[in-house]
């Protein structure tokens, strides 16, 4: 993964492949901190994880929503980037280097509650975290977020796990740790 400033450094025809881009997950858990979270926080990493894999994959978050018995507003069908199973499910192994990068911004407090992490946006993240909700280049994600939110939003990292597990047992339960959900 690289940082937008370090591209100059590649060969002009070397591809720049969006997955790469730092600054693009880091604007996408800004988002979601912001537009998933209660009051610009998420308690929990399993949690945010989770929030965060039913925003990269709407077809789950579609079915959970047929399963719950709710419809889902955001259209969206395409996957934003991948993610690998892990033992507690759906995981992105770069979340580790987002949230400290986040952190070394100022955008993002980090602070350990018992067996838990805190997860709040700053004053200068819940501004960063406005500018993009209000940009264009991101309103499918943000109606995305928004879906996720209102359906899942209220349950805990661990009700989330258990119901990927439970929902999701071909795509996620049973297949081998560390290889790319599809």
């Amino acid at each position: 993964m690289k940082s937008i400033t370090n591209l100059a450094s590649r060969p002009v025809g070397i591809p720049v492949i969006a997955d790469e881009i730092l600054e693009l997950h880091a604007a996408r858990l800004l988002l979601l901190l912001q537009l998933c979270g209660t009051r610009n926080k998420i308690d929990g990493l399993t949690k945010l994880a989770k929030l965060d894999f039913f925003v990269r994959y709407p077809q789950f978050f579609n079915q959970i929503c047929v399963r719950l018995g709710v419809s889902a507003s955001a259209k969206t069908k395409s996957v934003e980037s991948a993610m690998v199973r892990f033992h507690y499910g759906p995981w992105d192994q770069r979340y580790y280097h987002l949230l400290a990068y986040l952190e070394g911004k100022g955008l993002l407090s980090v602070r350990r509650d018992a067996n838990a992490y805190t997860f709040e946006l700053t004053e200068r993240g819940k501004s960063a975290a406005s500018v993009l909700a209000s940009n264009s280049s991101f309103t499918d994600m943000v109606a995305q977020m928004r879906s996720v939110k209102s359906v899942l939003g209220k349950k805990t990292g661990s009700a989330l796990k258990k119901l990927i597990y439970q929902v999701f047992q071909d795509e996620v339960t049973n297949r081998p740790i560390g290889e790319v959900i599809g």
